[in-house]
C-alpha cells in the first residue's frame, strides 16, 4: 500500500452508466455466441476477484480488528453466493456497496469508473472549443433534505437555474421520469446510519440534476406558494477548476468564494479540500488580514485532503497545537498545527451542516476544542475516517478507512459528528424569504465576539 495517507471524502460521486460501444462490423452468430460465452465467463471471474480483493481488505486494514462488533466472516457468507451471482459491473457495485454498509461506518465506499474523470479526459485549457471532450456538467443549485424534502439552498448567480426562476426553498419533486423517491428508493436497503443515507441521497439527486452539458434537464418542483411547476433547462459546464488526480483520488471540480460581507468580515467557502485550494484559502486569509472577523463555510463540504486541515489552522493560531489524532491498527498519528508568520487573530466563525464530514469536521471540531472558532449551523456528518483509495480489477475504486479519528480531548468524531456550539437548522421559510439564517448567525458571533473586544479595550 501507499504509505501516504489520503485522508478523503464522504463522496458518493453520482454518474449515469455508460453504455458500450458498438461492433465497427456485425459478426457471424456462431462468432457472436462464443465470443459473448466467453465474455461473460472472463467477467464473472474479474467480479469474483473484485468481491475478494473488497472483502479482504476490510479483513486485514480495518483499524478495529473487531469490526465494530461486525462478524465479517459471516458477512462474507451472506454476500458471496450474490456477488457470484451478479450478472453485471453494475450489479456487482451495489452489492459491495450494501456489504460495506453493514460497517455501519463512513469512508467505506464503491466508485464506478463511470463516476470520475479520467486523467485523459480532462479538458486542456488551451483546447480549442471542437477539440475538447465532454467535461460534467449542471444548472447551479444546492440541495439538501429538510424535513424529508429537497429543499434548494443555494442558486448560483447568473446560472441556468437562476434564469429559469429556481430560487432557494423551492422543493424539488422530480427529475426527467423519476420521483425524487425514486431517486433515493434503494438506499432504504442499507444498513448505514441514517446521518450517512441523508449526504447520500442528496448527492444522488443532485448527480440525477447535473450531467453533461449541453443536454436538457426537467425539474419539478413546488415554488414558494407549494405550486407544482416545471423548468426544463439544459446544463452548462461547471464553472469550478479541474482539481488534478491524488493517488488514486480521482480528479474533483472545485469551487472557491472569498468576499467581504456587511461590517468588514471576511467569508471563505469551498466545496473540497484539495490542494490547489488551500493556496486561494491562503491568499484569501491575507487578504483579509484587516478584517474584523472570518467566516469559514464549509456547509456541504464533505472533506478531502486532511493535513490541509493543519495548514489553514496555521494561519489562524499563534501557539502550536493539535488538531487532533488518528489512529490505525500500529500507529497514531496527530494533525499538529504551526503557526504561520503573521495569522490572523481576529474572532472566526465556521459554519457547517449535515454535509459536512471527514477534514470539514477535523477542521472545525479541532478549532472549536481550541477555543480558536465558533462553530455555527447544524451537527456534521459524523464522518470522520482517515482513508484510502485502491482502484480494483473491474476499474471501480474502492475508498476504505485505515483510522480512526479524536478530537484533542479525546471525542470520537465518527458516528457522532461536531456538535456546533450555536445551532440553527437548515428552514426552508427563511431560504424563501431570501435569508440565509446560518450565515446570519456565524455573523451575529463575530460581531459579538467585536464588541466583547471593545469593551475589554
Amino acid at each position: 500500500m501507499n504509505k501516504r495517507l489520503i485522508l478523503a471524502t464522504l463522496l458518493v460521486l453520482g454518474a449515469a452508466l455508460c453504455a458500450g460501444g458498438a461492433w465497427a462490423q456485425r459478426p457471424s452468430q456462431s462468432q457472436t455466441v462464443i465470443g459473448a460465452a466467453a465474455s461473460s465467463e472472463k467477467n464473472s471471474g474479474i467480479r469474483r476477484q473484485t468481491f475478494d480483493i473488497v472483502w479482504r481488505t476490510v479483513k486485514e486494514k480495518h483499524f478495529d480488528p473487531t469490526f465494530g462488533g461486525v462478524d465479517w466472516d459471516k458477512v462474507r457468507e451472506k454476500y458471496a453466493p450474490r456477488a457470484a451471482a451478479a450478472q453485471s459491473d453494475q450489479e456487482l457495485y451495489r452489492l459491495l456497496q450494501e456489504m460495506l454498509g453493514e460497517l455501519r461506518q463512513s469512508h467505506f465506499n464503491i466508485i464506478p469508473p463511470e463516476a470520475f474523470i479520467p486523467e485523459d479526459q480532462r479538458e486542456p485549457s488551451n483546447a480549442p472549443p471542437t477539440s475538447r471532450r465532454s467535461t460534467p456538467g449542471g444548472v447551479g443549485v444546492d440541495l439538501r433534505l429538510v424535513d424529508g424534502a429537497a429543499v434548494i439552498t443555494r442558486v448560483e448567480p447568473d446560472s441556468i437555474a437562476a434564469k429559469a426562476g429556481l430560487r432557494p426553498g423551492f422543493v424539488i419533486k422530480q427529475i426527467d421520469d423519476q420521483t425524487v423517491e425514486q431517486i433515493v428508493e434503494s438506499l432504504a436497503k442499507s444498513a448505514e446510519r441514517a446521518g450517512l443515507k441523508n449526504v447520500r441521497a442528496a448527492r444522488r439527486i443532485l448527480a440525477a440534476i447535473n450531467g453533461d452539458p449541453g443536454t436538457a434537464v426537467k425539474i419539478v418542483y413546488l415554488d414558494g406558494q407549494d405550486r407544482e411547476s416545471v423548468a426544463t433547462v439544459t446544463r452548462e459546464k461547471l464553472k469550478g477548476e479541474l482539481a488534478p488526480k491524488f493517488g488514486n483520488f480521482p480528479p474533483q471540480y472545485t469551487e472557491f468564494e472569498a468576499k467581504r460581507l456587511p461590517g468588514d468580515i471576511g467569508y471563505i467557502r469551498f466545496n473540497i479540500f484539495v490542494t490547489p485550494v488551500m493556496e486561494k484559502v491562503k491568499a484569501a486569509i491575507r487578504e483579509f488580514s484587516d478584517a474584523g472577523g472570518l467566516i469559514f463555510d464549509l456547509r456541504g463540504n464533505p472533506g478531502g485532503v486532511g493535513a490541509m486541515a493543519s495548514g489553514i489552522a496555521g494561519l489562524l493560531t499563534t501557539q502550536a497545537a493539535t488538531l487532533g489524532t488518528m489512529k490505525s491498527r500500529t500507529n497514531e498519528l496527530k494533525f499538529a498545527v504551526f503557526p504561520q508568520s503573521n495569522p490572523f487573530t481576529g474572532p472566526v466563525a465556521i459554519l457547517i451542516d449535515g454535509g459536512s464530514g471527514s477534514t470539514s469536521e477535523i477542521f472545525s471540531g479541532g478549532m472549536q476544542e481550541l477555543g480558536r472558532a465558533v462553530v455555527v449551523g447544524e451537527r456534521s456528518a459524523g464522518a470522520c475516517l482517515p482513508s484510502y483509495f485502491q482502484k480494483l480489477p473491474t476499474g471501480a475504486l474502492f475508498q476504505f478507512a485505515i483510522a480512526d479519528f479524536r478530537t484533542p480531548k479525546g471525542v470520537l468524531i465518527e458516528g457522532r459528528g461536531v456538535i456546533p456550539d450555536i445551532e440553527v437548522k437548515w428552514n426552508r421559510a427563511s431560504l424563501l424569504a431570501g435569508r440565509d439564517a446560518q450565515l446570519d448567525a456565524a455573523v451575529e458571533q463575530i460581531r459579538q465576539s467585536q464588541r466583547k473586544s471593545r469593551a475589554v479595550k
